[in-house]
């Protein structure tokens, strides 16, 4: 059996329906998941270097030419024929590891949204919902035939209705959207967030940035973990892929246990969460 409350930071290289029956009840404060949407494609990015070459194969600024080459390329399979049936098993696990005053994060986007939030009423309760958060940003593609989908939804579920944990004064403040109609006090000391986040996707060029598909933001992460956790808290995340969880929870001083099953993402976190352990779930 994995041990998550000892004293190391852990990273599981399995598959979490294995892994999760093998931790004990309530391991974890807070547990995070950002599984796979189901999108019917693969999930695929490349980080490419590009530097000045007069025989390049590129064109850039004032006719200068450039050659680019791949360095790396990540990626997963996102089908599931039974999308649902797969979660379940997980979510029945997740509610079992949560502490009494445990929060589980559920990030998932429009095309199952609907589904999962009638599935995790069975599992965790309807009185256990806590929170429907709503991540909307700017970024990506551009529809021609419909509004374009810029959000991402975050189903928020406590272990024990009314005796969660929630500390909202950890949580940073954001600048107000009308400054002037709230006072220069106000103004200057921000607000907090409601459940509606606007934050932009990783940069292109970020510090954070791994390659990896679909990495979700540090400062969408960091306002989870403190919201619902305490310094030393144990946080589980069994989709870990890039590692985020991990990398915000060691920066606010909890510990982590993260699961993935690809060997692309475990090799992401080895680079990005150095002093962490790393095993191999039989």
């Amino acid at each position: 059996m994995i041990d998550p409350n000892g004293d190391a930071d852990l990273v599981v290289h399995g598959d979490c329906a294995r892994v999760l029956p093998t931790l004990p009840d309530a391991s974890f404060q807070l547990i995070y998941i950002d599984p796979p949407f189901n999108t019917g494609r693969v999930q695929q990015r490349r980080t490419i270097r590009t530097f000045r070459d007069a025989e390049g194969d590129r064109t850039g600024f004032q006719g200068q030419r450039y050659t680019t080459t791949e360095v790396s390329r990540h990626g997963y399979l996102d089908v599931h024929d039974d999308y649902l049936g797969m979660l379940e098993p997980l979510l029945l696990e997740t509610r079992r590891l949560l502490t009494p005053s445990g929060t589980f994060y559920l990030h998932i986007d429009y095309r199952q949204a609907h589904s999962v939030k009638l599935l995790l009423d069975d599992v965790f309760g309807p009185d256990a919902f806590l929170n429907e958060l709503i991540w909307a940003y700017d970024f990506g593609g551009r529809a021609r035939d419909r509004w374009p989908a810029k959000h991402d939804t975050i189903f928020v579920y406590v272990r024990t209705p009314g005796a969660h944990f929630f500390d909202q004064d950890a949580v940073e403040r954001i600048p107000y959207l009308a400054p002037g109609l709230v006072g220069p006090e106000k103004a200057a000391r921000g607000k907090l967030p409601t459940d509606v986040w606007w934050h932009t996707i990783v940069p292109t060029n970020g510090a954070e940035k791994t390659g990896y598909p679909n990495q979700k933001p540090e400062g969408i992460l960091r306002r989870v973990v403190q919201a619902s956790s305490r310094p030393g808290d144990r946080v589980l995340d069994f989709f870990a892929g890039s590692g985020t969880t991990g990398a915000v929870a060691r920066a606010l001083d909890r510990r982590f246990v993260l699961i993935d099953r690809n060997p692309d993402a475990v090799e992401v976190m080895r680079r990005r969460l150095p002093g962490a352990q790393f095993s191999v779930a039989d």
